[in-house]
């Protein structure tokens, strides 16, 4: 199986920046994408940003202030989030999927982003 392993939550002042990164260990085949999604209290999880054939897609409520990129040597995603507001506090879960042999899909332990004064 594949293991994500995330880093760079914390807590920020609102208009903070931090960068999340999620390193994927063990074997894989094929092309595969990745995304961020986040889930705060009382809320469902939603997607926040995805990479997928070098198209990125972006939640609207982040749009203009989230960046996704990854390095597929290191096999690893990242996630630049500036102009952080309390509303985006929320466990930020990094998510890999692919299609080969068969369809699979893989979440991080999800980190923690708070964001407040």
């Amino acid at each position: 199986q594949v293991q994500l392993v995330e880093s760079g939550g914390g807590l920020v002042q609102p208009g903070g920046s931090l960068r999340l990164s999620c390193a994927a260990s063990g074997t894989f085949f094929g092309t595969v994408d990745m995304g961020w999604y986040r889930q705060a209290p009382g809320k469902q999880r939603e997607l926040v940003a995805d990479i997928s054939g070098g198209d990125t897609n972006y939640a609207d409520s982040v749009k203009g202030r989230f960046t996704i990129s990854s390095d597929n040597a290191r096999k690893t995603v990242y996630l630049q989030m500036n102009s952080l507001k309390p509303e985006d506090t929320a466990v930020y879960y990094c998510n890999l999927r692919g299609i080969w042999p068969k369809t699979w899909n893989y979440w991080g332990q999800g980190t923690q982003v708070t964001v407040s004064s």
